[in-house]
């Protein structure tokens, strides 16, 4: 049975934790946060959130990214980490095994250079392969 670590082994670099943009946060991302947090809806919507509208007008939630990281991100002894890892959004839990990559070959190569924790030893049918069946038996959180 594939495992994970055969595809992807994060190395704590914190590159997926940089950057301008973020994810956007669903209701039990935003549930699970509040939670991990302190309990506080309104403390954590205004200290580490960042809400937007959409075209719609309904309302769009993503992490703060001060200094070009996402406000959760911490390093340590070079080491990379997320202070709410254990309520971290699904999407975070998921990267880089992203369903995108199933069907783009050209995504695939630019995360895979982006990403040292992905195993460069395997060519795109062979990694993907691994991931349709991960994501087949539901067993993509990193």
């Amino acid at each position: 049975m594939p495992e994970i670590k055969d595809i992807f082994q994060c190395t704590r670099c914190g590159y997926c934790c940089h950057g301008e943009t973020t994810v956007s946060l669903n209701e039990d991302d935003r549930r699970r946060m509040v939670a991990e947090l302190g309990g506080d809806s309104e403390a954590v919507r205004e200290k580490y959130w960042r809400v937007s509208l959409d075209a719609g007008g309904g309302e769009v939630v993503q992490m703060k990214t001060p200094g070009g990281r996402c406000i959760f991100y911490t390093e340590e002894n070079g080491l990379g980490g997320c202070r709410v890892h254990n309520a971290r959004p699904w999407r975070c839990g998921q990267w880089p095994l992203h369903p995108s990559l199933l069907d783009d070959e050209v995504n695939f190569n630019i995360i895979r250079n982006s990403c040292p924790g992905i195993n460069k030893e395997l060519n795109y049918a062979e990694f993907t392969a691994v991931l349709r069946e991960l994501m087949r038996i539901g067993r993509i959180k990193c």
